[in-house]
């Protein structure tokens, strides 16, 4: 008894503290073994030695508690004294701030959207099934549905999976002409090196009476926008399809890393996909009672304009809050 009492009270540390708690209590230790003897003892002698046994186990646990305590608390002292600041002390290193690259992309792609008068558009993170998806001309069980691992409510409604019903709420609530865009975040049940739970949006929608608007405003506007995100690159647009646009179009630049020779990045194509885009389908302006009207719409993701323009490797870096991330951008 004495030996264990000694051995606590010189523990040096809480490593050094929490094995000797082991060889006391653990199952093999001490304890275990002292209590497996008495079925060895005769049955008059088991009463009196269970009763020290349990005396003498419940004073080694008080007293590694209080030296636990004590260590612990010695630990707090030791790492307060290393980590003291003065405050009298002068600092001549300046240390300034610097914006987020998924801000500043997102500041950038605004300005350029503002600058041809377009509006700033926002909508509820938390959405309807008719606006995220019925109103997109996507009804209960079309199969785009599964395209978008979305998170669901009890009550039927939903995280936005894209920020396209900002769209319908803008046009429920306008009369054309229109001419927006709708940056924000998005949710999706995804996650891995170019997918995040969130990440962020932009879509941009313009509607005018029937015939101002076709293709080639659109394709005008894309490729102006894209040479001013990405410099002198190459844009092409790949006919595709979206529920809510027809015809329907995904857009690619030249590989910015090789300059479309073909690299890794662009897996030997010379071509970097950016985003998605098309006519707006009659089916939306139908669910928003739109007649005689014509618009297109087009929507990218901010982090992949982030990761493209700052070669940033892995998406999940973008929301670690790593400071050496952001001192990269004073």
């Amino acid at each position: 008894m004495e030996q264990w009492i000694e051995k606590i009270e010189h523990s040096r540390d809480l490593e050094e503290l929490e094995q000797i708690r082991i060889e006391l209590f653990g199952k093999k230790g001490y304890f275990a073994q002292e209590f497996q003897r008495l079925k060895e003892l005769p049955d008059e002698e088991k009463p009196g030695v269970a009763k020290e046994l349990n005396s003498a186990k419940n004073r080694l646990y008080e007293l590694i508690q209080r030296r636990k305590d004590l260590l612990l608390a010695q630990e707090i002292q030791r790492k307060m004294a290393q980590e003291r600041l003065d405050p009298s002390l002068y600092d001549p290193k300046e240390f300034k701030g610097a914006l987020h690259p998924v801000t500043y992309t997102l500041d950038r792609i605004i300005e350029y959207f503002l600058a041809l008068n377009y509006a700033i558009e926002s909508g509820p993170l938390v959405e309807e099934d008719f606006y995220n998806f019925e109103a997109l001309n996507l009804p209960k069980h079309h199969p785009a549905r599964d395209m978008q691992d979305t998170f669901y409510f009890r009550d039927g409604k939903l995280l936005r999976t894209h920020t396209s019903p900002v769209q319908i709420r803008t046009m429920e609530k306008q009369t054309p002409p229109i001419r927006m865009i709708s940056p924000g975040p998005v949710f999706r049940r995804d996650y891995d090196l170019t997918h995040t739970p969130m990440f962020h949006q932009v879509e941009g929608l313009m509607v005018d009476e029937k015939g101002e608007v076709d293709f080639s405003n659109l394709k005008y506007i894309l490729e102006d926008f894209l040479k001013y995100m990405f410099g002198d690159v190459a844009v092409r647009f790949r006919p595709s399809f979206f529920p809510f646009t027809e015809p329907s179009a995904e857009v690619d630049i030249s590989c910015i890393f090789c300059e479309g020779r073909g690299c890794r990045v662009c897996s030997q194509t010379g071509w970097l996909e950016v985003l998605g885009c098309g006519m707006v389908d009659p089916n939306v302006f139908k669910a928003v009672g739109y007649e005689n009207v014509s618009g297109f719409a087009f929507g990218l993701g901010v982090e992949r304009f982030a990761m493209l323009n700052y070669r940033i490797p892995d998406l999940r870096i973008l929301f670690e809050g790593d400071l050496r991330l952001l001192e990269q951008f004073r």
